[in-house]
């Protein structure tokens, strides 16, 4: 098992808040790397590339100054790119990451490795989301530094595969950084995630409902109110199979038994809706969330929810160190 050395010493626990479609943002980033998780966000949150670098300058900024005012050190930052090849973005977006240097790029729907090679020329780290096996031996042999599994019930894009299966038969061949995706909600989680074989859990639900994060109330409220059975896995929506939040799509007047499938991507597309469309749209108001909601009762600032994983963290490996005695 592997954690990069770029992240050895940074890190107050060993979790990466996964990048959420139109939820994180430089607040909800900021906040978390300053408590020494990592933090990420879609380039995609942001309209254009011009937008897309002043975030991360922003967050630069307000990392460097952190650090140089209270001595402590900031976890690293990430930034999700769509690689696939409908999003007309994406030479543009990696071009402002190597400009600047982003710590961690985290691609999905295609490992490149032209661009692996591009993040690794200034020392930055590449992992790839995967759903199963053949996804992540093409993501191996594209060089990238972890694979994030993305098993049953995660929030968003995620597999069908039950995570003991999907780390074990990965393992078998990858020594880099395994994340683990899939209803972490508690501190126990992380810790049970790493008895797992998985280096560093990879939590994105728990996120939504946190002051920081820039989901709409409604959305966080519904977060809160809901259980694993208000969570539909459905490749309707995004022409990618994903689990979204039912009472969003009956609000929003979809009826996945009437809506025909999708045939294919096209990230493009979903670029070329101008801002006033966009807010009149669907997607504003369906929302994805992972079996993991039915444990989320809260919604504390970013500081205050990792202090309390870090503890819920600290109890299950002292708890798991006690029970094991008798059988060692």
């Amino acid at each position: 098992m592997s954690i990069p050395q770029q992240f050895e010493g940074k890190l107050k626990l060993p979790c990466v808040a996964a990048p959420m479609f139109l939820v994180s943002g430089p607040d909800l980033v900021i906040e978390t790397c300053k408590s020494g998780v990592v933090g990420t966000f879609p380039a995609l949150n942001v309209r254009t590339t011009e937008g897309f670098e002043d975030w991360v300058i922003q967050i630069k900024q307000a990392l460097a100054d952190y650090e140089n005012e209270t001595g402590e050190t900031a976890a690293p930052f990430g930034v999700n790119l769509i690689s696939h090849r409908s999003n007309p973005r994406l030479a543009a977006d990696l071009a402002v990451c190597v400009k600047h240097e982003v710590p961690l790029i985290i691609t999905s729907l295609g490992a490149v490795a032209s661009l692996v090679d591009d993040v690794h020329s200034y020392g930055g780290l590449v992992f790839h989301d995967v759903i199963n096996l053949k996804f992540a031996k093409k993501a191996a042999a594209a060089g990238v530094d972890g694979l994030i599994c993305v098993t049953a019930g995660a929030g968003g894009h995620a597999g069908t595969l039950s995570p003991f299966a999907l780390i074990a038969e990965i393992r078998s061949f990858f020594d880099k950084t395994i994340l683990l995706a899939g209803c972490l909600s508690k501190g126990h989680e992380i810790a049970t995630a790493q008895m797992m074989g998985a280096d560093l859990a990879y939590m994105g639900t728990r996120f939504i409902a946190t002051k920081e994060a820039a989901a709409a109330a409604e959305y966080k409220e519904m977060i809160l109110n809901a259980k694993a059975e208000d969570i539909v896995y459905t490749a309707k929506i995004s022409g990618v199979n994903a689990n979204f939040l039912l009472p969003s799509l009956t609000q929003a007047g979809i009826d996945l038994s009437k809506t025909p499938e999708k045939t294919e991507i096209d990230f493009g597309a979903e670029l070329q809706v101008d801002e006033k469309e966009k807010a009149q749209g669907a997607w504003k108001h369906i929302w994805s969330a992972g079996q993991g909601v039915g444990s989320i009762t809260d919604t504390p600032p970013v500081s205050q929810l990792i202090q309390n994983l870090h503890q819920e963290y600290c109890q299950a490996v002292s708890s798991q160190q006690e029970r094991s005695k008798n059988y060692l």
